[in-house]
């Protein structure tokens, strides 16, 4: 029986029956905050866009929006990382775009998956934005044992993540062109 407040750690067998494996400590979300200097459209268009992702997030190699026409709820983000050395491929679900305010993803493939939060605030009467990314961190199957040292490193790796946005967005040019 879990303790108070932790989640009994879960595995699918070769027979589809759940095998409890220990307990997990709960993972508090990350939330990291920027505040940059151009309008909520121009960093909401470029922030959400998966093939500028690897200009500001270190770790990317590529991303792209499955499929013709706009992002929209339901379309795939498909994300390919370099993870401890290797190159791994995962797929998220978007569940929000509310331009230039909001944007989520559901991560729903892999043994680590996350859910990503952006919103974008109007500060200074439009002139600039206070960017907030929210990431909440799942194990599935073996992922569960990873999942202590992938948030410890995403602890870290967010925050410089939201600093090279903010660099990046200021100081490089005109990234949505």
């Amino acid at each position: 029986m879990p303790r108070a407040g932790l989640r009994p750690v879960t595995q699918w067998d070769d027979d589809e029956q759940s095998v409890t494996l220990g307990e997990e400590e709960p993972v508090a979300p990350i939330v990291a905050e920027v505040n940059v200097s151009r309008p909520p459209g121009e960093v909401f268009a470029y922030a959400t866009d998966p093939s500028r992702f690897g200009e500001w997030q270190s770790g990317v190699v590529s991303g792209h929006i499955e499929g013709d026409g706009p992002t929209q709820v339901g379309s795939r983000c498909v994300m390919t990382r370099r993870v401890g050395g290797a190159v791994r491929t995962s797929v998220s679900e978007v569940t929000q775009v509310n331009p230039p305010l909001a944007w989520a993803v559901h991560g729903i493939d892999g043994p680590i998956r996350a859910d990503v939060s952006l919103t974008v605030d109007s500060v200074n009467g439009g002139a600039g934005s206070h960017v907030t990314i929210r990431l909440d961190f799942r194990g599935h199957g073996a992922g569960a044992i990873l999942l202590p040292l992938v948030v410890r490193q995403a602890r870290k790796e967010v925050p410089r993540s939201c600093r090279a946005l903010k660099r990046r967005l200021e100081t490089g040019g005109n990234p949505t062109v």
